[in-house]
């Protein structure tokens, strides 16, 4: 379901170009959607908070899948406003093996239209929606999943990536 205060307006449709990214990883490395481009399928996910009970869930069953992604060509990138020593600490802790992105300034994910507010004790809050993009090898939004539940998330992924596989 999605959150009432993200903006329509602002959602990715597929079959559009996706907006390109710079980012750091946890290691500080910048990764780049482009150097992805005629190589490897890209799974984009956001989520709101690391080493939060949803987002854990849904890293660690990422990085469980990260060899069914492997097959089929594709690259796992989470995306939060978490700063990268945060990233590092979260991955080390729970041994996630997917890559994570640092979205300090929220610039990606206003690009990406996964931005809402939440009111947080009383206080209006600028949040990340839990969304998950794919993205084809030649830089198509394939899938654009706006407000999805993180259980089970990374099978669904999975199985919309075989299709678009088989379209290309």
């Amino acid at each position: 379901m999605l959150p009432e205060t993200l903006h329509t307006a602002g959602m990715l449709q597929p079959g559009r170009p996706a907006p390109g990214f710079d980012l750091p990883d946890a290691d500080m490395s910048m990764v780049s959607l482009d150097s992805f481009r005629n190589k490897r399928n890209v799974v984009l996910y956001f989520y709101p908070k690391d080493d939060t009970p949803g987002c854990t869930l849904e890293a660690i069953e990422f990085s469980e899948k990260e060899e069914d992604f492997g097959v089929l060509k594709a690259v796992v990138l989470g995306v939060s406003m978490d700063d990268c020593l945060a990233h590092g600490a979260f991955r080390d802790k729970h041994g996630l093996s997917v890559q994570l992105l640092a979205d300090v300034d929220g610039e990606v994910c206003r690009r990406y239209g996964v931005l809402h507010d939440k009111e947080v004790d009383g206080r209006k809050k600028t949040c990340i929606a839990r969304s998950t993009f794919i993205i084809d090898r030649k830089g198509v939004l394939q899938h654009a999943l706006y407000g999805v539940n993180a259980r089970g998330h990374a099978q669904d992924v999975l199985n919309l990536l075989k299709n678009v596989n088989k379209c290309k």
